[in-house]
């Protein structure tokens, strides 16, 4: 297992440029599933509304931008007992990175 030094922190950015939440992960892509299991799940991942998500990794200028989904799916049959029988899965597509001009 890797060290704790390799995670890098992202905040999730509003349209306005307000920083709402901040996820880890050692790279961009983990970070932005973790925010798109946060976004209201559809019934299905065929019908899942397409949010787009702004990452701005901490102490730098650049804006990772993906396109994320939600939704709900049942528990495998091995699932733990305290799992809830429904969960919710996410997927993410990038789409590209900004630098910002100022912080």
């Amino acid at each position: 297992m890797a060290s704790d030094d390799d995670t890098r922190n992202f905040a999730l950015r509003e349209n306005a440029g307000d920083e709402t939440s901040v996820f880890s992960g050692r790279t961009p892509r983990q970070a932005a599933l973790k925010a798109a299991r946060r976004l209201d799940p559809a019934e299905s991942e065929d019908v899942a509304d397409r949010t787009e998500l702004r990452l701005r990794e901490k102490g730098t200028k650049k804006v990772h931008i993906y396109e994320g989904w939600a939704w709900e799916e049942t528990a495998p049959d091995d699932s733990p007992d305290w799992m809830p029988e429904e969960i919710t899965e996410a997927n993410v597509s990038k789409q590209g990175i900004k630098h910002l001009e100022e912080l």
